[in-house]
């Protein structure tokens, strides 16, 4: 065997070195959760799977008091039941993992224009959906270190600890040059590597995008008083400096997510200058801010808060890739699109990609390869509606609630309370969410 291959022998922590004729049928490039579900969904199918992905530095396990991750997300039922059937959900310790039973949304009604309802404009009820929860709100980092875990126990993986940077496509597949030399062949290659993603620059995929002008800033808080399992968000629309300029106006938004115990995680969707100011102030001055809008005249009562986590800002960003797969590649999670977080289904979205790219592998006719454009093209038409359907919601949601002016507050607000009269759209509604 010659030089390039023995720094791989190192460089995959659980697997035999890789050589210019190693052969397999999926390389999934990305090593966050979407990425790891879906190595671990084609392995369980009986699938030859490469991983490529560098592990995390410096990770550890988190278990203190107020040790959490400021990365959270609300997995819907159709995440709960792939993870369920990867046989990681009852791994999850149950102490990190919190269910949602409510769910309170509120317009940018002023106290002046109107009287807000005591349970939101729009109540989403687990109970009055005949369901457990609505989601379940977990740590990211949580869900990695237990798929970490099973990928370790599955032999049809091999883990290849290092970036890849190099692309080459023949007829017969996809070779990946990785950064010690070694080389990996794959009939297919999954990129799940993000919103940047590396494969998808490979591909010269181009993206359609729209920028937000905003950040999400995220933080962790301990609560006087208990969540009550909701979930809560404000519109609060656009900052006033910025409502009389149509094209600088966003309308911001605050989302409060409960967890274990008498805590919770912030996402404030806000102006990148407002948002810069959050990530400046102090973790005293941020819990006061958050808690002024938390506990104002439309919201809930959480009390006073501490601040657990310091806050973190990440752009904001409407994204879609123009095609989700070409001949032996394929594009799932933020790789092949990004939607705005506010109606927390990112993570979703991407499972759901998985568990779709899974289905049509499992389905594949015997005389096909995986990287076979036929077949590859049943998952991106199997996905398109969800995503089409998911996109237009939250994208027209954050449009609406940016319109300056009091008329459109105004209709927008008394919208919101037409639907949350609704019984049959709310459950349509519900059933979106759950996935």
């Amino acid at each position: 065997m010659t030089g390039p291959a023995a720094p791989a022998r190192r460089a995959a922590s659980h697997s035999m070195s890789s050589t210019p004729s190693s052969r397999f049928q999926i390389a999934v490039v990305g090593g966050g959760i979407v990425g790891k579900a879906c190595a671990l969904l084609l392995a369980q199918q009986g699938m030859q799977v490469a991983l490529v992905a560098p592990r995390p530095v410096g990770e550890t396990a988190r278990s203190g008091e107020d040790d959490w991750d400021s990365r959270i997300y609300a997995f819907s039922a159709s995440s709960q039941q792939l993870l369920e059937r990867l046989r990681v959900w009852e791994a999850l310790d149950p102490t990190r993992v919190q269910p949602v039973r409510d769910m309170r949304v509120f317009g940018d009604v002023s106290a002046a224009e109107a009287s807000p309802t005591p349970h939101g404009d729009l109540h989403f009820s687990a109970y009055a959906a005949a369901v457990p929860q609505l989601a379940w709100i977990i740590e990211s980092s949580h869900v990695e270190r237990v798929l970490d875990t099973a990928l370790r126990f599955q032999h049809q993986v091999q883990w290849f600890d290092e970036a890849a940077d190099g692309f080459e496509r023949d007829l017969d597949g996809v070779t990946l040059t990785l950064a010690s030399g070694a080389r990996v062949r794959a009939n297919c290659v999954v990129g799940a590597d993000g919103a940047r993603s590396w494969v998808r620059q490979q591909c010269h995929i181009g993206t359609s995008q729209r920028r937000y002008r905003q950040l999400g800033v995220v933080a962790n808080f301990a609560c006087e008083l208990p969540h009550q399992e909701t979930a809560w968000q404000w519109f609060l629309g656009a900052p006033e400096k910025l409502m009389a300029d149509e094209e600088l106006a966003n309308g911001e938004i605050v989302a409060m997510l409960p967890l274990p115990g008498n805590r919770v995680s912030m996402v404030w969707s806000a102006d990148e200058a407002h948002a810069q100011d959050l990530v400046a102030l102090s973790p005293e001055a941020l819990a006061a801010t958050v808690a002024q809008v938390a506990n104002g005249a439309v919201g809930a009562r959480f009390g006073a808060l501490r601040c657990l986590t310091p806050a973190k800002g990440f752009p904001l960003v409407l994204q879609r890739a123009e095609q989700f797969v070409q001949p032996h590649v394929a594009l799932v999670g933020d790789a092949a699109h990004v939607v705005h977080p506010l109606a927390g289904q990112g993570m979703n979205l991407g499972l759901r990609d998985v568990t779709e790219l899974g289905r049509v592998m499992a389905d594949k006719e015997p005389f096909r390869s995986e990287g076979d454009l036929r077949l590859l093209r049943r998952y991106e038409r199997a996905r398109a509606a969800d995503l089409l359907s998911l996109t237009a919601a939250t994208d027209g949601l954050h449009r609406l609630f940016s319109l300056p002016g009091t008329p459109a507050r105004l209709i927008r607000n008394a919208g919101m309370r037409a639907v949350g009269g609704q019984g049959l759209l709310k459950r349509f509604l519900i059933g979106r969410a759950l996935g």
